[in-house]
């Protein structure tokens, strides 16, 4: 059983950043009066009365006309229609009910999916009575909220999770689990294609339609591989923010489901900025990472091309400079099942275990030979004791005596030397550091 995922949709300015950061307990998304802020996907999970599930903010189009307004909307909505389990539709008690609200609503209603239509900004009593013309939507009862104070959040959770399942009744799949993802038009379907034998990416040129994602099974040498896609799942758009939105949440959702995520670039384009989001992306969720460059069959080629390509790659990537790069081309097959090899040594990477005797003794040597930098008081930062925990992915915890004073620079110190000694290539690791 997969982990249900809720989208949060509505037109701009109705608070879904707000509800958002209410929901999942923190504050991730950017929070602005002006419409349009939150351009980005925003993407968290929620755990509420043992009840685990994942949350879309699908923030706001910053529409230039009507027409453009219209179009973007609908492809949103669609876009989080396809992907979710059950829909949060937000609307404002203070300003009734828009023109867009019933736009929305009429996608909803021909919808399938489980809707619950949030009135937000209730903030007391006395705004209660705002929340029945929203009735006139036709989507069942609507239910006030305040995003901003917290008023009834407790109660519309147990709503929204009402249905789903106990965490301890979530089965764990134990397959290995791949993400093919990158920029559109960067090969995913090809390379998919290429690794499975048979073409399955479907295209359609119906407007507004989409397929559900379906991961695919990879048998590979008797093992069965999970390959999530996000490939041939982009509608024709004129609304290049909406393209963007699409595949970007297509994009969150594989790398957050997978353990691996294969990044893919374009060898002709090099690496560019939604490149480097999709990799911290990955790396903030700490997954097993590989960077494919693909169509390298187009690239003319002397002694130390592939050699140049990299180090140019590596010193764009700055601190992550612990990915495997590999060259291949989804078109020809050069080089696609190192791929699949490469993702189960990283993935036995991310289990690895270090013995608290081997990682203490290892560290004191380190710590010896390069101090760590004193505190501003002058006072000496001792680490005294370092272990690593972390069921699915490594995590070590060091105890000093002065951990808020332990610079970004010595902890770049330390992760370089566990990495030289133990390896953990493609892993992102973390260092947390508490009191002792």
């Amino acid at each position: 059983m997969k982990i249900p995922l809720v989208a949060i949709v509505g037109r701009p300015n109705v608070g879904k950043s707000t509800l958002f950061n209410r929901l999942i307990g923190k504050r991730e998304a950017i929070v602005d009066d002006q419409s349009g802020v939150t351009r980005d996907r925003h993407y968290s999970e929620v755990e509420w009365n043992r009840k685990y599930f994942r949350l879309i903010d699908t923030g706001g189009y910053v529409p230039d006309s009507p027409n453009q307004f219209e179009k973007a909307i609908r492809e949103q909505v669609s876009a989080a229609i396809s992907e979710a389990d059950k829909i949060i539709f937000l609307v404002d008690s203070r300003d009734g009910i828009n023109p867009a609200d019933i736009e929305i609503a009429k996608l909803l209603r021909n919808s399938e999916k489980d809707i619950i239509l949030a009135v937000n900004k209730v903030d007391s009593e006395k705004y209660e009575s705002t929340t029945h013309e929203f009735y006139e939507l036709g989507l069942g009862e609507p239910i006030p909220v305040s995003a901003t104070v917290g008023r009834n959040i407790g109660d519309f959770l147990d709503i929204v999770s009402s249905d789903f399942p106990l965490l301890d009744e979530i089965e764990l799949d134990t397959r290995l689990k791949i993400a093919i993802v990158g920029r559109p038009n960067v090969g995913k379907s090809s390379l998919t294609n290429a690794l499975l034998g048979y073409d399955r990416s479907i295209v359609t040129d119906i407007p507004g339609t989409t397929r559900d994602s379906v991961d695919s099974i990879l048998k590979y040498y008797g093992e069965e591989i999970v390959l999530i896609d996000t490939a041939g799942l982009r509608k024709k758009s004129k609304v290049d923010e909406s393209i963007e939105f699409f595949s970007s949440l297509r994009t969150m959702k594989a790398i957050s489901e997978s353990e691996i995520s294969i990044i893919l670039i374009d060898a002709e384009k090099g690496l560019e900025n939604q490149d480097q989001k999709i990799i911290d992306e990955a790396v903030s969720r700490r997954k097993g990472i590989i960077l494919a460059v693909n169509k390298w069959d187009l690239i003319e080629k002397e002694t130390n091309t592939a050699h140049e390509y990299e180090k140019a790659l590596r010193k764009k990537l700055g601190n992550i400079d612990y990915l495997p790069i590999i060259f291949i081309s989804a078109l020809t097959k050069q080089r696609v099942f190192k791929l699949i090899e490469l993702a189960k040594q990283i993935e036995e990477e991310r289990k690895k275990k270090i013995s608290t005797n081997q990682l203490n003794d290892f560290i004191a040597e380190e710590t010896q030979k390069l101090p760590p930098p004193s505190t501003p008081t002058g006072r000496e930062v001792r680490i005294k004791y370092v272990t690593m925990v972390g069921d699915h992915y490594p995590i070590f915890l060091f105890f000093c005596n002065y951990p808020k004073s332990v610079t970004d620079s010595y902890k770049r110190f330390l992760e370089k030397a566990i990495r030289r000694q133990y390896g953990f290539v493609g892993v992102p690791l973390t260092l947390s550091f508490k009191e002792k």
